[in-house]
């Protein structure tokens, strides 16, 4: 076996969140050509859909937008950022027999994420399970912690060449805490997934534990359990209650190689859903991470770096935001065939890059949540858009679950 790593997701929306004039466009870009078309690109879908987006009354102007963390202003991400404390302080509903380590609400989601990592990446249900997976949290933040915006997405080219000073990283009372504290000449994580090699990463400029921001003093209750060179399973497996600091190691190496304009462009262009995945995802196994993996290991350090217990890191949400938005983006270029198309390559079955051999994943296909929410089905998040729309979101867009029968 090989392991690597209207309203309901954020896909999108981001594309449609984000204004881009003319004038803009003719500034000077740090990838020039490249990021100039990607707009480009951005542009025509959005205006492609001001009008109507599904077949039930969706249009841009009923539904909600998902927007660049960046681009909230102060009192917005203080809103967001106070949300998911709330949930960090909220109790579980995980049951203590099923993991002791489970003890807060936002504990719930990193369980489910344990409890499903072999199978749902590289695998058909992977783009479907964490678009439902990024909205229930979007949800819990919003029903249970009085949030009154939507999961904001990570621009990932925007801030490549300098993630740690991002306003996601750059550890001010907004952010989504600082860098790891720096840690002189230590090298980067060897990923060593069970079946194949060791792969090298490159280090970010942190490695430490988190000291400046609004997580400085978080408390990460699960884990380590597995995927990292040298580190061992916590108690029970990583199930069992471990309490230790954050840490990270952000830095700019594995978003310029990964997740820049050039990415991003190749993404947009990719003619079906298997060629974009592959891109997007990268090949399992090897040093070919994608911007998948590389926005993992921009965060890196712990949890981050882990991919089981990866959401135990607020920034995974806005990760997994930016994820959702380029499918949709995608799915928005071809809306009739590419909202229901399902990948029919190796990554399309329902076991890790087909290993062992396995069915194609189905439309009907159950997306199990656990304890952090409701469970519902692959056709019932493929489309962003479809149903009637009276509180859809777009960051993606992402339909209300009414009409995804929750």
């Amino acid at each position: 076996m090989r392991i690597f790593a209207c309203t309901n997701a954020a896909i999108l929306a981001a594309v449609l969140s984000e204004t881009v004039s003319c004038t803009s466009l003719l500034k000077p870009r740090s990838n020039g050509d490249v990021k100039v078309e990607v707009y480009r690109i951005i542009d025509t879908i959005k205006e492609k859909h001001r009008g109507a987006l599904g077949n039930d009354g969706c249009t841009s102007e009923n539904i909600v937008y998902r927007r660049e963390y960046g681009s909230l202003s102060e009192s917005e991400r203080l809103d967001y950022v106070n949300a998911v404390k709330c949930l960090q302080a909220l109790p579980a509903r995980t049951p203590a027999g099923v993991s002791d380590g489970t003890r807060t609400r936002y504990d719930d989601f990193v369980l489910t994420h344990i409890q499903h990592t072999l199978d749902i990446h590289f695998t058909g249900n992977f783009q479907h399970w964490h678009r439902w997976f990024v909205y229930l949290y979007e949800k819990a933040l919003r029903d249970e912690c009085g949030y009154k915006g939507y999961q904001p997405y990570w621009d990932w080219p925007k801030y490549a060449d300098a993630p740690q000073d991002s306003p996601i990283f750059n550890g001010d009372p907004y952010s989504l805490g600082g860098n790891g504290e720096y840690i002189p000449g230590h090298n980067g994580t060897i990923i060593q997934p069970p079946g194949s090699g060791p792969v090298q990463l490159p280090p970010g400029l942190g490695g430490g534990y988190v000291k400046t921001g609004p997580f400085a003093n978080m408390t990460v209750n699960l884990g380590p359990v597995g995927g990292i060179a040298g580190v061992e399973p916590g108690p029970d497996g990583g199930l069992g209650y471990n309490p230790r600091g954050l840490k990270r190691d952000v830095g700019p190496a594995l978003n310029q190689r990964y997740a820049n304009y050039t990415t991003i462009l190749g993404l947009l262009r990719k003619p079906n859903i298997t060629d974009y995945r592959i891109l997007s995802e990268g090949v399992a196994g090897t040093a070919e991470i994608g911007p998948h993996g590389g926005g993992h290991y921009v965060i890196n350090g712990d949890p981050g770096g882990d991919l089981y217990i990866s959401p135990g890191d607020p920034a995974f949400w806005v990760h997994h935001g930016m994820m959702d938005r380029m499918w949709a983006l995608w799915q928005a270029m071809d809306p009739e065939t590419r909202n229901t198309q399902m990948d029919d390559g190796i990554y399309g079955h329902i076991t890790w890059a087909n290993d062992p051999v396995s069915r194609l994943a189905s439309p009907d296909d159950v997306i199990d949540m656990g304890y952090a929410g409701p469970s519902t089905t692959i056709g019932k998040v493929a489309s962003t858009t479809s149903g009637s729309c009276a509180t859809s979101t777009i960051n993606a867009v992402i339909r209300h679950p009414s009409h995804w029968g929750v």
